[in-house]
């Protein structure tokens, strides 16, 4: 460190406390940036424990599920599966069956009902759509277990309850899949491309098939996934609606048997291992589709 002289006499120049500054603050921005991360490291505890323990559950028996259970998996997993699936003729798969065509019929229809509405709310100009797109939002603040009993009411009038359709046709209209397309239809589809097809005499219908859509296919994705999901994993309605064990889905057909479990204890084991069972086509339809995100993201960072 090299002396000044001031004054006739040897000092010290002022020490530099920039450095110790940008340690104290990097030091604080770390702790910051700390506390978040574990908040979502709980949150991811908190939301994949009972994962883990329907994991290891179905891989014990109904005694060690009761009596010692504890984190470490057993060796009971294959014959739970074949308890199940022998349960009342294979009743279980039957359940599955219907499940998948619930959601992905109902998801299905639901993106073709949310896409046409959405891009018609977006791209075209008519009477009374700014109050057409205010009611479907306070639809979306509707919460379907209220709807429940009036659906039922009023498919019970056409004779269409105990049927597939009194669980499809519910799941057909979404608002909030209405509202995410629209609101993509807005960002993704520019109205210059519109103008351009229409100038070269493309028709609308075709321009919304074959120009729209594609453009809207991940939020339509999207779309499809939350449907999927809302419908795989509903209860009240079907519950209401169905009294045929043949046309159950798989979270009725749960509840009566875990009902049953009261009289008949083993069948706990196959209620979880059912409910392992369930899961999986979910995790391996998130894993199919997640690809249209990860595109759509790797688009939108190189637009101009």
């Amino acid at each position: 460190m090299a002396l000044t002289r001031v004054d006739g006499a040897l000092t010290l120049p002022p020490a530099d406390t920039t450095l110790g500054k940008r340690g104290r603050h990097r030091g604080r921005d770390q702790r910051a940036a700390a506390v978040p991360t574990i908040i979502l490291l709980l949150g991811a505890v908190y939301c994949l424990l009972p994962v883990a323990w329907v994991l290891v559950a179905s891989t014990k028996n109904n005694a060690q599920l009761f009596n010692t259970f504890t984190f470490e998996p057993n060796g009971s997993l294959g014959s739970n599966i074949r308890g199940l699936s022998s349960y009342a003729g294979g009743v279980f798969w039957h359940w599955m069956l219907n499940t998948a065509l619930y959601a992905g019929g109902g998801a299905l229809l639901s993106v073709v009902v949310s896409a046409l509405t959405g891009y018609a709310l977006a791209k075209y100009k008519f009477r009374g759509r700014s109050t057409l797109f205010n009611l479907l939002l306070a639809g979306v603040l509707v919460p379907p277990i209220v709807l429940a009993l009036p659906q039922y009411l009023l498919l019970a009038k056409f004779g269409l309850t105990n049927t597939y359709w009194s669980v499809l046709l519910p799941s057909v209209l979404s608002p909030y899949g209405i509202y995410l397309a629209r609101i993509y239809a807005m960002s993704a589809v520019p109205d210059e491309v519109i103008e351009s097809a229409r100038v070269d005499g493309c028709p609308e219908f075709r321009l919304f098939t074959r120009i729209a859509v594609p453009m809207m296919v991940p939020g339509l994705v999207t779309i499809f996934l939350f449907q999927f999901v809302a419908v795989w994993n509903n209860f009240l309605l079907p519950f209401i609606m169905l009294s045929d064990e043949n046309k159950f889905p798989l979270t009725v057909g749960l509840y009566t048997l875990l009902n049953r479990g009261s009289t008949a204890p083993a069948l706990y084991s196959l209620v979880v291992t059912g409910s392992l069972l369930s899961i999986i086509p979910l995790i391996i339809l998130f894993l199919a589709l997640q690809r249209y995100w990860r595109t759509d993201i790797a688009s939108g960072a190189v637009k101009q």
